[in-house]
């Protein structure tokens, strides 16, 4: 199986002149690459173990992730889209001395009380031997908001990407748009170790990177536009926010595109079938930060709507009880301060095989709403649902045992007039036709609007959108009370 670096020096000679990374200001190519990294690599040998990383997408980033692995570090991207208190907890739980950060990223990460590493900027010949022990602490945001690091090993990392190329056809023609934040671990999978694999280019567009992060990713169609890249990876979020601008515009995706993977969150087969109406090449996919991002994805040629595709090379993946339980080399080594991880792995989410192995995914095992009448309903299938109308951004279903079940919606920018001026009558008229095919008792029958704003403020969102589910009664029960204290019409909500 290829590795990073053996990628690297294969590239610095077969694709010496050719561009492997460029961002705004400008391009890198693969022996540039390869020079950076072992100059960065170089000064990294002597610090601590375990290395934080603060920045942006960027070139520079990707020298430091990549020097960070050559010399045998383990890596914990800082996330800049977390709270300050988000940052101090990874800090503090990796017992981290030393930041690498970015140009732009240096007075941020002096913020946080440690000693800064700046990116270096030279050529110093051929990396060095990769050591032992290299590897990535992945912090998700977790469901309350506390983030808990995931061990990986760089074989495994590499073996992720290796699977994923296979998987997705990639190829030294493919140029990768990233728009997506890097310390997500499925885009360093898929803009950085994929494309080296492959030969291939990746884009780093800051600005819309930089919107996508603020939660306000308009855009998006101009930005794919202006590239014209062949892949990318979106969450579902964005990928509503590109057909609604294309539908507004009248326009379609570009032509170079051939593969779009949409993972992070379920995604409504409506949603995904308009995708590829517009020109946009959607291709379902599921995976989690414990089993190295990706578990299973449709591939080109061969998608399944409805399912999220087939598992990735190497990994098995059975249904117990219901529950999806993947086995397999890529699955994590455990959760930093804790346990090594149990083989197999199981999920927490409900699915189902079909009889071509392909994916079905049904919701969360501990998201399973049980009504007042003893009717189970699975949350996500509601909200997918909702969340195929382009005047909604972001939706969650509550009312485990309660007689009826009840919305909490953020609109979008785009309905953000209509949620304004409607009443709550007409809303949930409208949520009934949106739920048309589902049963009486799956339909919301109350609910309750908060500006993307005021969710973020309330820290009720993870960074790629979806909701702190154990957050959401208490916050759900405050915006009612307080509605029914204070009663405001639909147009001063939305300018709350």
């Amino acid at each position: 199986m290829l590795d990073i670096i053996s990628a690297l020096r294969r590239n610095a000679i077969d694709q010496d002149a050719s561009p492997a990374f460029s961002d705004d200001s400008g391009s890198l190519t693969h022996a540039d690459l390869s020079a950076r990294v072992a100059e960065c690599a170089a000064n990294l040998e002597s610090l601590p173990q375990h290395l934080g990383l603060l920045g942006e997408n960027s070139n520079d980033a990707v020298v430091a992730q990549l020097a960070g692995w050559v010399a045998g570090k383990i890596i914990v991207p800082i996330p800049a889209f977390f709270s300050s208190e988000q940052q101090k907890h990874i800090l503090a739980d990796c017992r981290i001395s030393h930041v690498i950060a970015t140009p732009t990223a240096v007075d941020a990460a002096r913020q946080l009380g440690v000693e800064v590493v700046p990116v270096t900027n030279g050529r110093r010949g051929s990396p060095p031997e990769l050591r032992h022990g290299g590897g990535q602490i992945i912090y998700t945001s977790g469901s309350t908001g506390r983030p808990k690091g995931v061990r990986l090993a760089l074989s495994q990392i590499e073996r992720s990407a290796a699977m994923l190329a296979q998987a997705t056809c990639a190829t030294q023609d493919d140029l990768y748009l990233s728009v997506l934040p890097l310390p997500l671990l499925l885009e360093t999978i898929c803009a950085i170790c994929v494309p080296l694999f492959a030969k291939a280019r990746t884009r780093f567009d800051r600005a819309m990177t930089a919107s996508v992060a603020r939660g306000q990713p308009q855009g998006l169609s101009a930005t794919f536009a202006k590239h014209d890249p062949t892949t990318s990876v979106l969450v579902p979020e964005l990928l509503a926010t590109w057909v609604a601008e294309l539908d507004a515009s009248g326009k379609r995706a570009p032509t170079s595109l051939r593969f779009v993977a949409i993972g992070g969150a379920p995604v409504a087969t409506a949603m995904a079938d308009k995708a590829w109406s517009k020109g946009i090449p959607a291709h379902e996919g599921y995976g989690l930060s414990e089993c190295c991002s990706v578990v299973a994805v449709n591939r080109p040629g061969m998608r399944r709507p409805g399912t999220v595709g087939q598992p990735l090379p190497g990994l098995n993946i059975g249904i117990e009880d219901g529950e999806i339980v993947v086995d397999g080399p890529t699955i994590m080594q455990g959760y930093q301060n804790g346990c090594d991880a149990a083989h197999p792995w199981r999920t927490g989410d409900l699915g189902m095989l079909d009889a071509d192995g392909y994916l079905r995914i049904l919701g969360r095992k501990d998201n399973l709403i049980v009504n007042s009448f003893g009717r189970n309903v699975s949350p996500e299938w509601i909200e997918a649902l909702i969340t195929t109308d382009e005047r909604i951004a972001a939706c969650a279903v509550l009312g485990h045992g309660e007689p009826y079940l009840s919305a909490l919606i953020v609109p979008s920018s785009r309905g953000a007039d209509w949620f304004a001026t409607a009443s709550k009558e007409e809303v949930l008229l409208a949520l009934s036709n949106i739920c048309r095919d589902a049963p009486v008792y799956a339909i919301p029958r109350d609910l309750v609007l908060l500006a993307r704003n005021d969710a973020v403020r309330r820290n009720l969102l993870t960074p790629n959108g979806r909701f702190r589910r154990a957050l959401l009664p208490d916050a759900y029960a405050e915006i009612k009370a307080a509605a029914e204290r204070h009663p405001v019409t639909q147009e001063e909500e939305m300018s709350a």
